[in-house]
């Protein structure tokens, strides 16, 4: 039997927002669907076609990072996707970092950066709130290139730490989305025991991630309905690596613990490709 897709309801203090359901299951939920994407260059993922996949996923919100533009160059149509508000938050600097959010309905507010002198004019942080719902795009320092960009990874760890410590607090309900840049545990990556030592998979940044999880309370949205092995979002470019799924997974979606029993089905998508990243795709059942 073929079901229509469902209209459902997320009530907020302020009013309500409707929209199909993209679960699309004769199931009385109100559901929302996250899909976050590093895009390694929103140009270079368009010319690969990920403005012809993006309408077919019913996403109601869209998490992207490393968009590698500035706003004045994403004047074409494709860059503000049809029935979506398109946000972007740039990077002084030319052709690095930014994030952006698309959503399908207006947000109440939207928040650039989270309060860092060093952090903020690379374009790492973008909030859309919608009532006590905040959805963030949210993009952390690689710091594979050398120590100096691994030393200011660990300042960026220090600062975005202690603003999550600042939030957890404050009553709202958080979808944290974006490139971590640290893959957590061992299952996690592909090679972890040749990886010890490497950006990314170092002590000092897994600890991190488990203060995150274990000490401030947030949730890894993905392992709380995936715990399989191989399950990665991220491939080098060397080595065939895609081809034998010798991956990293240091793209999350990190929620408030409110969220913890709400998330239905996730997926990572990799039958194309729009960057060296996949699209992570989770669905949230919400009140």
């Amino acid at each position: 039997m073929q079901v229509s897709p469902l209209l459902v309801e997320y009530r907020t203090p302020h009013r309500s927002l409707k929209y199909e359901c993209p679960l699309s299951r004769a199931i009385a939920v109100v559901c929302m669907r996250v899909i976050s994407l590093n895009a390694n260059g929103i140009r270079a993922a368009a010319r690969k076609g990920f403005f012809k996949w993006l309408p077919r996923q019913s996403a109601d919100v869209v998490c992207i990072q490393e968009t590698r533009a500035q706003i004045h160059q994403l004047d074409a149509p494709e860059f503000k996707p049809r029935r979506h508000h398109s946000f972007y938050e740039d990077a002084e600097k030319k052709g690095y970092s930014g994030v952006a959010i698309y959503c399908r309905r207006e947000p109440d507010e939207i928040i650039r950066g989270f309060g860092s002198a060093e952090f903020d004019p690379e374009g790492r942080y973008l909030e859309a709130r919608f009532g006590d719902l905040s959805i963030v795009s949210v993009y952390l320092p690689s710091g594979s290139s050398g120590d100096a960009r691994q030393q200011a990874k660990f300042r960026c760890l220090d600062e975005f730490g202690d603003y999550l410590d600042r939030i957890r607090g404050n009553g709202r309900t958080y979808v944290l989305c974006g490139d971590w840049n640290i893959a957590h545990k061992n299952i996690d990556l592909k090679n972890w025991r040749s990886n010890q030592k490497n950006s990314g998979f170092l002590p000092e940044e897994r600890a991190w991630m488990t203060e995150l999880f274990d000490e401030r309370g947030f949730v890894d949205a993905f392992r709380e309905v995936n715990a399989e092995a191989d399950q990665y979002t991220w491939w080098s470019n060397r080595g065939r690596s895609w081809e034998k799924n010798v991956g990293w997974r240091i793209d999350y979606q990190v929620v408030s613990p409110t969220l913890r029993n709400r998330v239905q089905r996730t997926s990572i998508y990799k039958r194309k490709r729009f960057s060296d990243h996949a699209p992570l795709i989770i669905d949230y059942e919400l009140d």
